[in-house]
């Protein structure tokens, strides 16, 4: 599998006139192109963001997906109301599994659906070098299942070069990026990784995430 985590800038206040579009309009435009939209979210801590994640067979099938979607009728039909919400969406980490990418499947809610799950999500990107995937499964998921927050997946850099250049990733990173789940937002606590020490190469990045309503990760 292949996945995007695209992080989206945009005009203070229209978060949720994205979401809305995005869920009434992409979600499935895109699911029928041959991606799968894996999670869409709201950051608390960055509330003119919009983090999400799809995910395609391999880099081939990805190529052909976007092609179809982005030249297809639903993007040409509402692509520009989608782009005038955005300020940047070039902040895109292109990744593939490292070790465990079995994200929780729920049933997605229909068109129309407002109810917000209460779980919440942490993405933790860590700035690594080659190697860093059997390092965290041997010294750091043993202790994160410990503590209670077990990486429910952990993915890595995929470094194959963007077979889709209408839509950029960022270039010149090697990350690792792993997920926990927390039933409610009360729940959430973080653990004390300190055999990390000097295997980051830059300070990690920390993204609070609470699904959508339509989000396919409740």
């Amino acid at each position: 599998m292949i996945f995007e985590l695209r992080q989206y800038t945009l005009h203070p206040g229209r978060r949720d006139t994205l979401i809305e579009l995005f869920e009434r309009e992409f979600v499935e435009g895109q699911e029928a192109a041959g991606m799968r939209i894996t999670g869409t979210f709201r950051d608390p801590d960055a509330p003119d963001t919009f983090p999400w994640l799809r995910a395609f067979p391999d880099m081939p099938a990805r190529q052909a997906a976007l092609t179809a979607f982005y030249d297809g009728p639903v993007w040409r039909a509402h692509g520009d109301a989608a782009n005038a919400t955005l300020i940047d969406s070039d902040d895109v980490l292109l990744l593939r599994p490292a070790g465990p990418a079995e994200f929780p499947a729920w049933e997605r809610p229909p068109v129309g659906a407002r109810e917000l799950p209460p779980a919440l999500y942490v993405a933790t990107i860590y700035h690594v070098e080659a190697g860093f995937s059997a390092f965290f499964a041997r010294e750091v998921a043993p202790v994160l299942a410990e503590a209670g927050v077990p990486a429910i997946a952990c993915l890595e850099t995929e470094h194959a070069e963007n077979n889709f250049p209408r839509l950029p990733v960022r270039t010149g990173v090697n990350v690792f990026v792993w997920f926990a789940r927390f039933d409610a937002v009360e729940d959430e606590r973080e653990v004390e990784l300190p055999m990390l020490g000097s295997r980051l190469t830059a300070a990690p990045e920390r993204l609070r995430l609470r699904p959508t309503a339509r989000s396919a990760l409740r």
